[in-house]
């Protein structure tokens, strides 16, 4: 069983700036989807993060073995891969129609139906204070959406199409995710990620425009760049805040992202109005957003909690 170094500090700054990449990533692709279509950006991303990890993986003679995997595993393979391309594309193209903040917050579903896949597939428990931390998501997005209740729940508008895709996206992601940590039994997370990446890129590779990228101004140009490295980086950082912190606490920070985002647009909409647009939400949208955000942290320390709990019940029983 895998155990943390224990330099907490380390794990909460690594894990912060996976927050902060993530958070800061939908405004850039915003920018950049207004020239070049989901697919061609998701392309872009994930063969140059693949490229990349093909290079660092070669020069230190660990690049994964495809040897002896057996059916059953390439199978995981395939369906990671199927898995994480359709969250990306997916994910863009819900991104064209909605706000980044919007986006992403939605986007913490996803956390959820993990846990209920696992509660099935590897028998994990489902704790009281998961089921509160649900709850309080649930209500959370219930405040969040108030101005587009009716919208959503009577047509199938642009903001409607856009909420549904990115749920989408967020339930093709859990087959990822799952996938996933199968294959970290026989591969590390950067040999994972390396195929991944490289078998989404050549998926796509027939339906990819290029040359789209030649009609970027410079800005989009680096925001392109910018959104590349993103995916590297930001999963590195989440790879080694797990080495040194417990991934309930990692998984908890990782929740504050839809915050960022908003603030992040909100700070770049006064910053650059021509470039980007304020989010359209009313008190209770932005209160709402906070509520999902405690909602999903508490989902992911639920387990930690209860059993911290029961751990000073013990040693007060002993006292």
């Amino acid at each position: 069983m895998h155990t943390t170094s224990g330099r907490w500090v380390h794990g909460l700054l690594l894990a912060l700036l996976t927050v902060m990449l993530w958070g800061i990533l939908p405004i850039k692709l915003k920018q950049v989807l207004q020239v070049m279509d989901p697919i061609t950006v998701t392309w872009y991303r994930l063969l140059v993060s693949g490229g990349l990890l093909l290079l660092w993986l070669t020069a230190r003679r660990r690049l994964p073995r495809f040897r002896g995997l057996g059916r059953k595993r390439l199978g995981l393979v395939a369906l990671a891969i199927g898995g994480l391309l359709g969250n990306y594309v997916l994910y863009l193209v819900g991104l064209k129609l909605l706000s980044p903040g919007t986006a992403q917050l939605v986007v913490q579903i996803g956390p959820v139906l993990l846990l209920v896949a696992s509660l099935f597939i590897f028998k994990e428990r489902f704790s009281l204070g998961q089921g509160l931390g649900l709850a309080i998501l649930l209500a959370g997005f219930g405040l969040f959406f108030n101005q587009r209740v009716e919208e959503l729940l009577t047509s199938l508008g642009v903001y409607t199409t856009g909420v549904l895709t990115i749920l989408l996206a967020t339930s093709i992601w859990v087959f990822y995710a799952l996938s996933q940590k199968q294959l970290l039994t026989v591969w590390h997370s950067q040999q994972v990620m390396m195929v991944i990446y490289l078998g989404c890129a050549a998926l796509l590779t027939p339906w990819v425009h290029p040359l789209e990228a030649l009609q970027l101004d410079p800005l989009q140009k680096w925001l392109l760049l910018a959104c590349c490295l993103n995916t590297l980086v930001a999963y590195g950082a989440f790879a080694e805040a797990l080495a040194h912190w417990e991934a309930s606490r990692v998984s908890a920070t990782l929740a504050l992202t839809p915050l960022v985002t908003l603030l992040a647009v909100a700070l770049a909409a006064w910053l650059w109005p021509e470039y980007v647009q304020g989010e359209d939400l009313n008190a209770l949208g932005y209160l709402g957003a906070v509520t999902v955000v405690a909602g999903s942290a508490l989902v992911a320390l639920g387990p930690s909690l209860v059993a911290g709990w029961r751990a000073r019940q013990v040693r007060m029983g002993r006292a």
